[in-house]
């Protein structure tokens, strides 16, 4: 008896739970094109390139639904379990409330592991996108102060770029030793053979014990200081197109250049907390759902619709705290998840079995 409920139980979440986490992402599309589509139109895109960027946010969309697909599944389950009186019988049976909704548990791992692995290719995928849609602003023949990250780590400060040249430059890398390169150039040419050569500037060394060293030079080359100028005279990639190790070098590199680089934690940081809701929302919505005794449909659209608002609200809440310093990174992104799963171990701990 025991796994036919338990076949059953897993069955009927994980049905709920792919047809919610594939409705969503339609949602989410339909409602970011209606607000875009005057300006997608500007843009000169055919319905095809349109199609096809949104397509590639699909992924992206999924990582985010899955949370709240988890969370509507769960109740859906549950509380229509409740309302069936199939609860009830289970306990005549014998077997307790937390034993019929174990197998939820196992499917919600799987779930979150999916998440987490898809969320690997979402930066990917989303830099695509906004290739496609047209997303990153471009500046023709000429841009003026700006700053570029380096795929190798390093910050560049650009004062102008005119074609292939540029005009007040500053360079710096920290090394793995521990010592600072400071470059700082009048100017700057590219060539495809050699890359970008710096002119008439100075190499400043700062050694971990604080020792410094001076240079001036007429040119300058380095590896690495070969990015095209194309790349240069566009916005660099956001946030949500780039991975957990890049967003940290992007950080890193701000902080270094004297600025706040704790957005970029948190944005960090949430890359592993907003997959990791997904088993977690499974955990608080389980016992939720057996708050209410009665109603139909609608009583689970309204649990699950509040419970979603509530930790949409939440990680921006949050998010803006650790943004401005008030909390840390890493506390800032994964406070929604203890709150949700702190009040789920409460109520599964409340709950009649």
């Amino acid at each position: 008896m025991i796994r036919i409920l338990d076949r059953m139980v897993a069955r009927t979440f994980a049905v709920r739970f792919l047809l919610f986490v594939t409705s969503v992402p339609v949602i989410f599309v339909f409602s970011d094109l209606t607000e875009r589509q005057g300006q997608l139109i500007d843009r000169g895109l055919s319905v095809g390139q349109i199609a096809l960027g949104y397509l590639y946010q699909i992924p992206h969309f999924i990582v985010w639904a899955s949370p709240i697909a988890a969370l509507i599944a769960t109740v859906f389950t549950v509380h229509s379990m409740t309302i069936h009186r199939e609860i009830q019988a289970a306990k005549a049976g014998g077997v307790s409330f937390h034993r019929l909704v174990l197998p939820v548990l196992p499917a919600g791992i799987v779930m979150t592991a999916g998440a987490l692995l898809l969320s690997t290719v979402v930066p990917a995928l989303n830099r695509r996108a906004a290739e496609i849609l047209e997303d990153r602003k471009t500046y023709g023949d000429i841009r003026t102060e700006f700053v570029h990250q380096l795929q190798t780590g390093e910050t560049l400060s650009i004062r102008q770029i005119f074609n292939q040249e540029l005009t007040g430059v500053t360079l710096e890398d920290r090394l793995e030793d521990g010592s600072l390169h400071h470059v700082s150039a009048r100017a700057g040419s590219y060539t495809e053979a050699a890359g970008w050569t710096l002119q008439s500037g100075k190499l400043r060394i700062v050694h971990p014990g604080r020792s410094e060293a001076t240079y001036t030079f007429e040119q300058y080359r380095r590896k690495g200081l070969d990015v095209p100028p194309e790349q240069l005279f566009d916005d660099p990639p956001d946030d949500q197109e780039l991975g957990y190790r890049e967003l940290g070098e992007r950080a890193e590199a701000l902080r270094r250049s004297g600025g706040n680089p704790d957005k970029l934690l948190v944005r960090r940081a949430q890359k592993l907390s907003i997959p990791a809701a997904t088993l977690i929302i499974v955990l608080f919505g389980a016992p939720l759902a057996t708050t209410v005794k009665k109603g139909g449909p609608a009583v689970g659209v309204g649990l699950s619709l509040s419970s979603t608002i509530l930790y949409l609200m939440m990680l921006r809440l949050f998010e803006a705290v650790g943004a401005s310093g008030g909390l840390s990174p890493v506390w800032s992104a994964w406070s929604p998840n203890f709150f949700f799963l702190a009040v789920g171990v409460v109520l599964l701990w409340r709950v009649r079995t």
